[in-house]
């Protein structure tokens, strides 16, 4: 199944356009994303029967974000090999785990504002929590997801590296969280812990990789997170970006008002994110 964040509703993507869950369902879910999450598995429950509703067209524009209002943003630095090599970094004995505060989420093919500085991309696997998450086991881990998507982790990094060290404000600039343009459901995708995802900037591949290629793959993250505090449903989570970012480039290289990064994972999709000047 894939289910998108239609102008605000939720809505089933079939062949041809998009099926609003509230109309299909009498009203028992939806219209608001957040509130499917909260009942994911009373939903899947009956999400499959829903594919002979009223078709509507889908418009890329009305896309937002999958998970719209989540409690709990993370983002997990260093999870490729390759990257850890390029920055120079050390590969973590456990997840690198900061957040990207929810107000910088935006829709798949949206307008963002650069702002002064040294603006990087990443393309991440996104993941959103679907049922509640304590002390999860990882065999038990995927049981406990909705679904995923794609991300770009946009990062300031001037800021990111000026803070303290602390990631998360150099991450949250308006605009500086992308995903979409629907979330897919896991039995969706050959193996979800085996994408192909990557992104280019006008056209030009800059990065280029697969998830297997992960240090800590989904299940694990989900343990090792769950470990520490509650996953809640709609929670969101940047799964680490690949090799390929602009900083570590001879010379570095960033993001300029007029380009366009499209971003894209094997079986969940394309997004387009369009850079202008504030």
């Amino acid at each position: 199944m894939k289910l998108a964040n239609l102008d605000g509703r939720a809505t089933i993507v079939v062949d041809g356009g998009g099926i609003d869950v509230a109309t299909a369902t009498g009203g028992r879910f939806g219209p608001d994303l957040p509130a499917v999450y909260d009942d994911w598995t009373g939903f899947r429950a009956v999400a499959d029967a829903l594919g002979s509703g009223t078709v509507a067209p889908i418009e890329e524009h009305e896309l937002g974000p999958p998970s719209p209002r989540p409690v709990q943003v993370f983002g997990i630095g260093i999870n490729y090999k390759a990257h850890a090599e390029e920055t120079g970094a050390d590969l973590p004995a456990r997840p690198a785990t900061f957040t990207k505060f929810p107000t910088c989420l935006t829709g798949p093919f949206a307008e963002v504002a650069l702002p002064e500085g040294m603006v990087d991309w990443e393309v991440e696997l996104v993941v959103v929590i679907g049922r509640r998450a304590e002390r999860v086991a990882e065999d038990d881990a995927w049981n406990h997801v909705a679904g995923l998507t794609i991300g770009q982790d946009l990062s300031e990094r001037g800021l990111q590296f000026a803070a303290g060290a602390q990631f998360s404000l150099g991450k949250s600039h308006p605009g500086f969280g992308p995903t979409g343009p629907w979330l897919v459901t896991p039995d969706e995708l050959d193996d979800p812990n085996d994408l192909a995802l990557g992104c280019a900037i006008d056209g030009e591949t800059v990065q280029d990789a697969r998830t297997s290629d992960m240090v800590f793959d989904v299940p694990r993250l989900i343990a090792e997170l769950s470990s520490v505090l509650s996953l809640l449903p709609g929670d969101v989570i940047f799964t680490g970006t690949p090799s390929g970012v602009g900083i570590s480039r001879q010379p570095p290289r960033f993001l300029q008002p007029g380009q366009e990064l499209e971003s894209w994972i094997e079986g969940i999709g394309r997004m387009r994110t369009r850079l202008v000047a504030p």
